[in-house]
């Protein structure tokens, strides 16, 4: 590459482009600003009768303007509940009859 040309990805913009350079963004964390640090999006070759458009569309990589603006975190109250008394257990009375492994002829 000669100097002076600036690498181009994808959605052509420069490479190392911040989602922040080119829109407004709020409280978004810093994977979201920086769509270069999302890793894996080479795949292997599918047979054409089982390919799908959404396997199209998640084998592109991520640029500034696919990346989300704002992030709105939810709250892990719930899940640091249900870790601290555990699952719900049905403690009922079980009076539906046993099936008998045995036939009976």
């Amino acid at each position: 590459m000669e100097s002076g040309q600036v690498e181009v990805g994808p959605g052509g913009v420069p490479k190392d482009a911040k989602t922040s350079e080119y829109y407004r963004v709020k409280d978004i964390p810093n994977r979201f600003d920086h769509p270069d640090w999302f890793q894996g999006y080479k795949s292997k070759e599918q047979h054409p009768m089982y390919r799908t458009t959404n396997r199209e569309y998640g084998a592109r990589e991520p640029s500034v303007h696919t990346m989300p603006t704002v992030f709105h975190a939810k709250s892990q109250q719930f899940s640091g509940d249900l870790g601290k008394c555990g699952m719900y257990r049905n403690h009922s009375l079980n009076c539906a009859s046993d099936k008998s492994f045995v036939p009976d002829h």
